[in-house]
């Protein structure tokens, strides 16, 4: 089995990418990132992912994105719950440039070709790093900046959810087993990690629930 890193926030997204990059056929490495985020419930759930869907190894790394704030998932600003116009203030600057940053690194170091992350560009809140374009620039860049990409078979970035809507999604994760009760998506889930229910994660998570046909295990406060 050739090895991959999965980036795993611990979101129904993510767990859908490690059920898809096992069904390939990939050693799974999970990667989650601790960086600052209102809660770490998700991270919990990640590795309850992690074990259930068969990762070979799962890393949490540090990096502290709260020092910085500019976001309401690590700041002091109130989490809307209503959408608006333009890109909402629960983007994290540069986030997912710095999560695939830190995947490249550990792919580097496992020798491994392949990463991939749970972006989409359907029904999505609009972030610009969850672009197809993005995802097409980071993975010349990773090509270009690494002992791998210059010496090696070079690497590449699955985003395979990019152009899935959320209902797609659902669908995908229920054929390949994924358990989405385990799952947390909301911006502002509890130590429990039970779910607002108010927040555009949760409006787009229960969205394609409801579009699937399919019940929504969410736990909700």
């Amino acid at each position: 089995m050739k090895n991959a890193v999965v980036l795993l926030s611990g979101g129904m997204d993510s767990a859908v990418v490690v059920a898809i990059a096992r069904a390939q056929g990939f050693a799974v490495h999970a990667l989650s990132v601790r960086y600052g985020q209102r809660h770490t419930s998700e991270l919990d759930a990640a590795a309850r992912v992690a074990q259930s869907l068969g990762a070979v190894a799962h890393k949490t790394v540090h990096v502290d994105l709260r020092s910085i704030g500019g976001s309401a998932l690590t700041d002091d600003i109130d989490v809307p719950e209503a959408g608006g116009p333009g890109i909402p203030v629960t983007y994290v600057p540069a986030r997912n440039t710095i999560m695939l940053s830190v995947a490249l690194g550990w792919a580097e170091v496992l020798g491994a070709s392949d990463i991939f992350c749970g972006v989409n560009a359907v029904d999505y809140s609009g972030y610009p790093d969850c672009r197809p374009e993005f995802i097409e620039a980071f993975e010349k860049l990773a090509n270009l900046a690494t002992k791998a990409g210059v010496e090696g078979a070079g690497l590449r970035i699955h985003a395979p959810l990019l152009r899935l809507s959320k209902a797609d999604i659902v669908r995908e994760g229920m054929r390949l087993g994924v358990d989405f009760s385990q799952t947390v998506s909301c911006y502002q889930a509890d130590d429990q990690g039970r779910a607002c229910g108010h927040c555009d994660a949760c409006r787009l998570r229960a969205a394609g629930f409801t579009d699937a046909g399919v019940p929504d295990p969410t736990h909700y406060a």
